[in-house]
């Protein structure tokens, strides 16, 4: 059943049960996943789901209901139980009802190449990683995802978006029980995903991971590859660029918003429009996205908005930037298509010009402390190395960190000019590497 015939269906079912508002959100996945371990493919799947979300109401009482099921007979079960539940509610003041129509921008992002991706090029691809392991005497584990997604939305008051684009996720860890490297690339082209380039990156960590030096850990000289950076940009979206957030005076852009608070060099974007990202032009109501500035040259800019906090303040307006109904009124909107501008440097003037510090591959199970500065707990992963004197001259042990992510973003010595793409959950996260002057380390493991 195409999209039109779900949202006919649906909206002529809510009418008839006299409801007032109705909205209907359409996912439709079509994702094939193969995984490695031990230099050996070990799983091959693929699904394809729909997940059908409504919104009805009733006055100013929402009921929301989800299914996968399109028959037709289900629909209007879903139609039922959503009614039902609007109104079994309160009446909520602050609801201003559903968005009306909004012109969204034609743009492209669905590759063939990766939409028919079999298999057996999948495993081409993860082949590489595996044989370039193996003949070295390591071993590779990882994955690759590739697919297709759907976003559909439409509503009572006229508002009728499409979208269809393509997805690739690629990750490996290569290990020898002394070391480890790791290598992720993401993208909506197949040939975002280079398993050459990604298995020498990894490879290259493990190799120089060989030689362990010591390293007490105390405020240091940082350079971060994107996949550490990846982590500041989306705990710092994560922690505070919401309109929720804000309004609920619990972000770090409270009070701040004008003020430099970061190097001059740091500028920090989400854009649903950009094609070096996975690109989506509209939000979960079917709003246009539009690029909001999160940091301008240092400067701290605007948060992002759904149609519900843009109508808690006169004069706002939604930037696009609506969540999944489930996820609405907990997270509130969130900006899906984060980017970092570039700057001019690369990782190896970075370590040429560090007299000490550490050279960081990512970062991993990291958690906030304190959201009003972003204060954030967690390891260092998958290759951390000694800087002396302009050289990598070894392997430390991976570092415990506390530390906030403004003040490791206000000292800034360099940004590389390379940028890479990261899916991280249900956003995408282009960055390039960084340096920073002082990042706070508590801890080494044992």
């Amino acid at each position: 059943m195409k999209f039109r015939e779900v949202a006919d269906t649906v909206l002529t079912a809510s009418s008839r049960a006299g409801i007032d508002e109705t909205e209907v959100v359409c996912v439709r996945q079509d994702e094939s996943l193969t995984r490695f371990a031990n230099n050996h493919i070990h799983q091959n799947v693929t699904e394809t789901n729909y997940e059908i979300t409504l919104r009805c109401v009733a006055g100013t009482r929402v009921g929301t209901a989800v299914s996968n099921d399109l028959r037709t007979e289900s629909l209007r079960e879903l139609v039922e139980r959503a009614a039902y539940l609007a109104k079994l509610q309160p009446e909520n003041p602050e609801f201003k009802g559903l968005p009306g129509p909004a012109p969204t921008q034609s743009i492209q992002a669905f590759d063939r190449d990766t939409g028919a991706c079999k298999p057996a090029m999948r495993a081409a691809g993860v082949g590489v990683a595996c044989k370039k392991a193996a003949a070295m005497g390591f071993t590779a584990a990882g994955s690759m995802t590739t697919g297709a997604i759907t976003f559909s939305v439409a509503n009572s008051k006229g508002v009728f978006a499409e979208f269809e684009s393509t997805l690739v996720d690629a990750s490996t860890v290569i290990m020898n029980g002394i070391a480890s490297g790791w290598s992720q690339s993401s993208g909506w082209k197949l040939d975002a995903v280079n398993w050459e380039t990604m298995a020498d990156e990894a490879l290259q960590k493990v190799r120089i991971g060989q030689k362990k030096v010591d390293c007490d850990p105390g405020e240091m000289t940082v350079i971060l590859d994107p996949f550490a950076t990846a982590d500041l940009v989306g705990m710092l979206s994560y922690d505070g660029v919401s309109g929720l957030a804000v309004q609920e005076e619990r972000s770090w852009m409270n009070g701040r918003s004008g003020e430099k608070i970061m190097s001059p060099e740091v500028s920090i974007f989400d854009d649903g429009m950009d094609l070096r990202g996975i690109p989506l032009p509209f939000d979960f109501e079917g709003q246009p996205k539009q690029r909001v500035n999160l940091i301008d040259n240092g400067t701290c800019g605007d948060p992002v908005y759904d149609t519900h906090t843009a109508s808690r303040r006169p004069g706002l307006k939604s930037t696009g930037h609506a969540m999944p109904p489930s996820a609405r009124w907990t997270s509130g909107p969130l900006p899906l298509n984060l980017f970092l501008q570039p700057g001019t440097s690369n990782v190896e003037e970075m370590v040429r010009s560090t007299k000490r510090g550490l050279y960081i591959t990512r970062f991993w199970y990291t958690r906030p402390v304190h959201p009003r500065d972003v204060v954030v707990t967690g390891m260092t992963r998958d290759g951390t190395f000694l800087v002396e004197n302009g050289e990598i001259v070894g392997a430390t042990k991976s570092m415990r960190f506390t530390q906030s992510y403004i003040e490791a973003l206000a000292a800034v010595a360099s940004i590389g000019g390379k940028l890479k793409v990261l899916k991280s959950g249900g956003a995408t996260i282009g960055v390039p590497a960084i340096k920073l002057d002082h990042f706070r380390f508590t801890s080494a493991t044992k």
